[in-house]
């Protein structure tokens, strides 16, 4: 029987022409040169304004010749046109599929995945496009736009200064990307000097003004902020994510009301709120104690953000993956794996490991404010070392498996090398710091990689921040995040993979004997600040400095949703946070009440 069950992307192609396509069946493209003319008449028909009458000469030679790439880059455009973003990235992903040197193609798929935060996947694809082209500057811009997201700044950096050099000139658009990146570095004395000389190069660039706007408010000059803000304005009334920008800086300076305000007005005038806008009116609203009208909003962001092709939870991944690693590290094959030994000639990772949104931030800045200790921020090579792991070992398995060639004789280095990859990526990302012999890596859900931090680092601390699981379940869902197989999607899946990795680490402590651990709590943290900041210097071996009490006054910028809390003194406001939610948390209550109870919590009202 023919299958004419349309695709469910939305492209309007038939499944079997469009997701379901086998690519053996299709045929050399000479073969289908007899059919150009129909997407000349299909361009034809557009240029005259029917768009919809284009679409179907374009379906029709994809029904006939579904490998056609320009037919699939026609349908493309007109999908993006029409807002059908979900057809728009099927087809431009077949198009990359059939050409992986499509330049344009890789470039707009880059971009999309970019645009949803999808950071992994666009970093694949940026790179392919640095292969194709690696003269071209825009395939480094891509480089530099995906890397600077991904929290890897000073390699994005690379790529940005190779844009300018392949320009030979000042080009105002990557010098204000540039002055972003140098802005998550912290280097922001170099940062503003950026955005002045692109704005004197190119004035009324929106983007360039807003940047510079967000980089004053992350640095506290909230008056300047607020001045660049008034010339977004002028150059783009109305704009969302000027009033949004506008709303945060409100916030900081306290004028809670006059932020609110902002965030109403488009809504009552009709316009929908994008997702980081509804989200941005619900944490406003949380601290005016609004708390119905809070959670109202956290849902419609999540929503939106559904709606406009935020990715759902990932939960068979999610699931297979952390069985697979219960599997392998069990305590009887542990006992028979090698340590790797300490490298004594760099300084070592002190490993913040935490559910997004558990205090993680809060300890790293206090913490860096060390002599002894430098930041490190979200840095992510220990993913990145199982993804190598298979080529670094010679082994046809994944990871964990892939750790079983350690058993080989040609592979009893094998972690050494694991462990210098590490040491020689953290290295270059310029996390040392003269003075430092450790390193802070607070990669959100390392935890699910503890037993290979054991063998990699065995001697290294591991300090997990533990907080309320319904604190850290409100705390996620009122923000987008996309750690966590895009968990934080709903409230039932942030509960899902919550216990999932709970249940992961109790397998750890079970199973890892030597494994350097030690549990705080946040909420200890922040009733016994000094008792808790001693406890955690102590495990990591160093000497107490009364200046990790002071957080707040560490300069560095810290790259993630708490970068504003930790500029403030220590607060309890965010303690026990979800008690008046209780009604609207009622869903995942019995699913979370063991490991609430397990950690030693209660729910309260």
């Amino acid at each position: 029987m023919v299958d004419l069950a349309p695709c469910d992307c939305g492209s309007g192609l038939r499944r079997l022409r469009c997701c379901a396509l086998d690519f053996a069946t299709l045929s050399p493209l000479e073969a289908t040169n007899v059919l150009a003319p129909m997407l000349a008449e299909a361009e034809a028909v557009l240029a005259a304004g029917d768009v919809a009458g284009a679409e179907n000469r374009a379906r029709h030679l994809l029904e006939l010749a579904p490998g056609r790439e320009d037919a699939l880059l026609f349908l493309y455009r007109t999908s993006r046109q029409e807002g059908r973003m979900k057809a728009a990235e099927a087809l431009i992903r077949r198009v990359v599929a059939l050409n992986p040197n499509n330049f344009w193609a890789t470039n707009e798929l880059t971009l999309m995945l970019l645009d949803k935060g999808q950071l992994a996947e666009a970093e694949l694809h940026a790179r392919n496009a640095v292969r194709i082209a690696p003269q071209n500057a825009q395939a480094h811009n891509l480089m530099g736009l995906v890397l600077t997201e991904a929290n890897r700044p000073l390699i994005g950096e690379y790529h940005y200064r190779r844009v300018l050099e392949l320009a030979q000139r000042d080009e105002p658009i990557t010098l204000a990307n540039l002055a972003w990146n140098l802005k998550n570095q912290g280097r922001i004395e170099e940062a503003r000097a950026l955005y002045q000389k692109s704005m004197a190069l190119k004035p009324g660039v929106l983007q360039t003004v807003l940047g510079y706007a967000r980089m004053e408010e992350a640095d506290r000059k909230f008056e300047r902020a607020l001045e660049l803000l008034d010339e977004a304005e002028r150059l783009l009334p109305d704009n969302p994510s000027v009033q949004l920008t506008r709303a945060t800086v409100l916030s900081r300076l306290k004028r809670t009301a006059e932020a609110l305000a902002i965030l109403h007005e488009p809504e009552e005038g009709g316009i929908r709120l994008g997702p980081g806008e509804m989200s941005e009116k619900g944490r406003l609203l949380d601290s005016m104690g609004r708390y119905d009208e809070a959670f109202f909003c956290f849902e419609q962001g999540k929503a939106r953000a559904l709606e406009l092709g935020a990715r759902d939870y990932m939960a068979e991944a999610a699931a297979e993956h952390a069985a697979r690693l219960k599997t392998f590290f069990t305590e009887r094959r542990l006992t028979t794996l090698p340590r790797a030994a300490v490298r004594a000639d760099m300084p070592q990772p002190v490993f913040i490991v935490g559910f997004p949104r558990s205090g993680t931030t809060l300890l790293e800045q206090t913490l860096s404010v060390h002599p002894r200790i430098s930041a490190g921020d979200e840095l992510p090579y220990i993913n990145d070392t199982t993804q190598i792991m298979p080529r670094q070992l010679g082994s046809p398995l994944i990871y964990p498996e892939a750790l079983a060639e350690l058993w080989m004789g040609d592979q009893r280095d094998g972690l050494a090398e694991l462990r210098d990859y590490y040491l020689n990526r953290a290295a270059k990302s310029g996390v040392f710091r003269p003075g430092a012999d450790f390193f802070t890596d607070k990669m959100p859900l390392n935890e699910m990689h503890l037993g290979l931090i054991t063998l990699l680092f065995p001697q290294s601390p591991i300090i997990h921040l533990i907080r309320h699981p319904l604190d850290v379940l409100l705390s996620v869902f009122s923000n987008h995040l996309t750690h966590g197989f895009f968990c934080a999607a709903r409230l039932e899946t942030i509960a899902q993979h919550y216990n999932l990795v709970a249940d992961l680490i109790a397998h750890y402590e079970t199973n890892v004997r030597d494994m350097r651990y030690l549990p705080l709590r946040y909420e200890d943290m922040v009733a016994n600040q000094e008792a808790e900041v001693r406890r955690a210097l102590d495990f990591i071996g160093v000497a107490f400095d009364p200046a990790c009490l002071s957080f707040e006054k560490n300069t560095r910028y810290a790259r993630t949703a708490s970068y504003a809390q930790v500029t403030e003194k220590l607060y309890d406001r965010s303690r026990y946070r979800y008690r008046p939610y209780l009604r609207h948390l009622e869903p995942v209550l019995e699913t979370l009440r063991p490991v609430i109870e397990r950690l030693g919590y209660a729910i309260e009202p």
